[in-house]
């Protein structure tokens, strides 16, 4: 017998097979029952008739439990009303292990409770279509990059200083030192894009922020390109030919998902239709001042600001040249405008914020100097990143794209949460 993935089912449309997964629900009509099936690549519905089926399949039927693990053979036949135009005319059925009562019902439950059980609320439907597409986002951004030349290079996790800034770090003690989580991996992939040319990084990243909003995580993943000879122009096209390529991909391979997810598609189909719209910050703050926004020039934007900016188009846009007081050490200013640097945030559309941050570094080592001291920055700690403007500087530039944003925005989700697995916030630590 035939062992199958649901995900391709479609594959063996009248003949007989065999599933191994989960019990997702069951209902009955009187000699006829119905078992949704699970098993980590899709749900389908196993149809029980009482006349063909034995007698002992039948009672055993009736009185599965809810994520019961089991064996179901049948026969696959197409069906319209099916998300997957099958179902499983079921024949035989075996019940592997017998769950104890499930704490997650089929009604609604709180967050909190839900977040509690989050080892357990990965197994429905919606997140079950959230993880996938997450999947797929990543291994499109490697696709693309991989098609472009980037070499994957590790950064470390422990870090001797600060990336983009000290108040949100967490420190740990390393053999009477100490380290710090790592808030990015950019200063490490600025040291690999001069030895390999085109790198990124892909990993967990800390910031130690008590921020409750629904656009942040303690612990989040980053994919984080870093290039030499690229210019700041040249990192914005390369960040906006990512982004439409990953969306293209998400939009061919999980329609179905996204259906499940109500995610109106059209506005994602916006996006790798157009060219993205760009604005200066000065522009910015002019507009959101003539809108009413209480913002001077000099402040940072709040997420009202982003959503009020990027409400301007129906795609992503790109504000650039921030004030240099409110952005990283290393961000080269612009040539005749040292106030202001090379550097650009793509908002996404539908009040999601920023998803993509990124900058043309500075390669002047005197420079980088005089900012690492205006930060107060450990100049012997990045004695090593200093190093690298002593030895054969060239023009170089990258950018960080966090991915649970990224996918909140692709899935259409009111907070990030959802798009993690196992969500780390200020208030939770569990499980």
């Amino acid at each position: 017998m035939t062992t199958v993935l649901i995900r391709d089912i479609g594959q063996h449309n009248g003949k007989q097979v065999t599933l191994k997964g989960w019990l997702y629900n069951r209902r009955s009509s009187g000699k006829i029952q119905f078992l949704i099936i699970r098993d980590g690549t899709g749900f389908i519905q196993a149809v029980l008739v009482q006349s063909e089926i034995s007698p002992e399949d039948w009672e055993l039927a009736a009185d599965i439990t809810q994520e019961s693990s089991v064996e179901v053979t049948g026969t696959v036949k197409e069906d319209s009303r099916s998300p997957l135009g099958y179902e499983l005319a079921a024949e035989k059925i075996t019940v592997i292990s017998s769950a104890q009562e499930y704490p997650i019902s089929l009604k609604e439950h709180g967050v909190d409770f839900l977040l509690d059980h989050r080892h357990l609320w990965l197994r429905t439907p919606r997140q079950a279509a959230i993880m996938h597409i997450r999947n797929t986002v990543v291994k499109a951004m490697r696709d693309w990059l991989d098609s472009k030349g980037f070499t994957l290079v590790d950064a470390p996790i422990l870090t001797p200083a600060a990336c983009e800034g000290t108040t949100t770090l967490f420190e740990t003690e390393y053999f009477g030192d100490k380290a710090y989580l790592s808030q990015s991996g950019q200063l490490y992939m600025e040291a690999a894009a001069l030895a390999l040319g085109r790198v990124y990084c892909f990993g967990p990243t800390f910031r130690a922020e008590k921020s409750k909003t629904r656009r942040h995580l303690i612990e989040f993943w980053m994919m984080e390109p870093e290039m030499a000879f690229v210019d700041h122009n040249g990192n914005m096209a390369l960040q906006e030919e990512m982004v439409k390529f990953v969306v293209r991909t998400v939009l061919d391979k999980h329609r179905n998902d996204l259906a499940l997810l109500e995610r109106d598609t059209a506005k994602l189909e916006n996006v790798i239709n157009k060219p993205f719209a760009k604005m200066t910050y000065d522009e910015a703050i002019d507009y959101l001042q003539k809108q009413g926004h209480e913002i001077q020039w000099g402040d940072d934007f709040g997420a009202p600001d982003e959503t009020v900016l990027a409400n301007l188009h129906d795609g992503p846009v790109f504000v650039e040249h921030f004030p240099t007081a409110i952005k990283a050490f290393y961000m080269k200013p612009l040539p005749g405008r040292p106030e202001v640097v090379l550097a650009a945030d793509l908002l996404a559309p539908e009040g999601y914020g920023e998803i993509i941050g990124g900058s043309q570094r500075i390669d002047d080592l005197d420079l980088l100097l005089q900012r690492i001291q205006e930060h107060k920055l450990p100049e012997e700690a990045f004695k090593w990143y200093l190093d690298l403007r002593r030895y054969g500087s060239v023009p170089h530039s990258g950018f960080g794209i966090g991915l649970e944003r990224f996918i909140s925005w692709i899935c259409g989700l009111s907070h990030l949460r959802e798009a993690i697995p196992f969500p780390r916030l200020i208030n939770r630590l569990y499980p």
